[in-house]
């Protein structure tokens, strides 16, 4: 991140910077930035203010947002399939805003490398990666943040991602909000971890260092054939209303098969891995290290097994 609240995300595909254009940036610099703000920050980060945030998307009068807001952000809608009012052009075809929100792409516009070794995008959003999670990691924020035994909130179970890979995938309001498998395998255990829903915009956690382990999360911990285990970790925030599972996780999952979706809000993902299983792509690595995300598209490859000589 830049100097000042400027928001600064190297576009992979079309390798250049971008400065981000942030949903909401004025309502967030209040919450955290302003003292007044700040005195109302539980409120702020209640569950009950976003359930019901969340619940007034989806009312038929939030549909009416849809086509400014596409407009607005540039959003490439042509990529994505029509809503359920299918005789409406796609722009009005939304009955609310989270129908929207949820949207689905059109098929084929979005592939996960088929390489075994190359692990995809698990969502398509902004990356900060790290070849090893240790206490002193301080971008994007500092300290226990960013330790395993927090994130996932089991100690006994952390243990086995102690010291290895982490990757924070970030979206936007504006992004695609389905997340998917990274790769072949099966759920061993899954559950919810209660807390807050503060924002995950990188200008609340500039005044806030802790979101990530005080945010309510729900993680997977997944056992996949080429990247040894993962814990899979979906954070909730500001004005989410709900994380949706939309995967049997009694079943075996492929690489690319979705596994849920956020309604409305700022979400991330976290990923855990084992120490020496895999590392993250260079490039996101070397932009993390200036304070960078990485924008990546959904299947794209976002880090390399390691051979067991490598390990």
């Amino acid at each position: 991140m830049s100097q000042g609240f400027e928001i600064q995300v190297f576009n992979r595909r079309e390798k250049k910077m971008d400065i981000e254009k942030v949903y909401g940036d004025g309502a967030v610099k209040f919450a955290y930035g302003n003292p007044i703000g700040r005195l109302l920050g539980s409120f702020i980060a209640s569950k009950m203010l976003s359930r019901l945030y969340g619940q007034t998307q989806d009312s038929a009068k939030s549909g009416q947002k849809v086509a400014p807001f596409i407009k607005n952000f540039h959003i490439p809608i042509e990529q994505y399939q029509k809503g359920s009012i299918k005789e409406n052009p796609i722009e009005t075809s939304y009955r609310s805003f989270n129908e929207f929100f949820i949207r689905k792409f059109q098929e084929g516009q979005r592939t996960f490398t088929t390489k075994p070794q190359e692990m995809g995008a698990f969502a398509e959003a902004r990356y900060f990666a790290h070849a090893s999670m240790t206490d002193e990691l301080n971008i994007p924020v500092k300290g226990s943040m960013l330790c395993a035994v927090d994130l996932i909130a089991d100690a006994e179970l952390a243990k086995d991602f102690i010291g290895g890979p982490l990757m924070i995938a970030r979206l936007c309001p504006v992004d695609y909000h389905r997340y998917h498998y990274p790769d072949d395998g099966k759920t061993l255990k899954s559950f919810t971890v209660p807390g807050d829903l503060h924002s995950v915009n990188p200008l609340a956690l500039k005044f806030r260092q802790d979101i990530f382990i005080k945010n309510e999360r729900r993680v997977s911990i997944l056992e996949t054939e080429h990247f040894g285990k993962l814990a899979y970790i979906e954070v909730g925030a500001t004005c989410v209303g709900k994380i949706v599972q939309t995967f049997d996780e009694s079943k075996p999952f492929q690489k690319g098969d979705e596994k849920g979706y956020f309604l409305f809000g700022g979400s991330t993902v976290v990923l855990c891995g084992e120490k020496g299983k895999w590392l993250p792509s260079q490039d996101i690595l070397d932009n993390t290290k200036q304070g960078i995300e990485t924008y990546i598209q959904l299947g794209d490859v976002v880090a390399q097994a390691l051979a067991s000589e490598d390990r």
